[in-house]
């Protein structure tokens, strides 16, 4: 389950530490604990800003963190956006 083909002929692979719904179940639970629904933060923010220093997915890889939020925004518990200097996301 934490292993990803990346091309049809199965040649190149990616191994996960955690699934993408893993890694959105956390930042979910973050967000809760902190009272911060209804709040919007660029990717940065959640990947590499102050607030989130202690957490497991501080540092995580932009395209991991996009994946991650996906699966919250597929869960309804997030939405994705375009903001003027990048990405964002807004929680729910």
């Amino acid at each position: 389950g934490n292993l990803e083909w990346l091309d049809k002929n199965k040649t190149s692979f990616l191994i996960m530490w955690r699934r993408p719904e893993e890694w959105g179940k956390l930042i979910y639970q973050w967000v809760s604990k902190n009272s911060l629904t209804n709040s919007v933060f660029t990717l940065y923010e959640l990947a590499s800003g102050d607030d989130t220093e202690n957490e497991e997915f501080h540092g995580l890889d932009e395209t991991m963190l996009l994946r991650a939020l996906q699966a919250l925004q597929q869960e309804h518990k997030a939405e994705i956006i375009t903001l003027d200097d990048g990405r964002g996301v807004k929680f729910f």
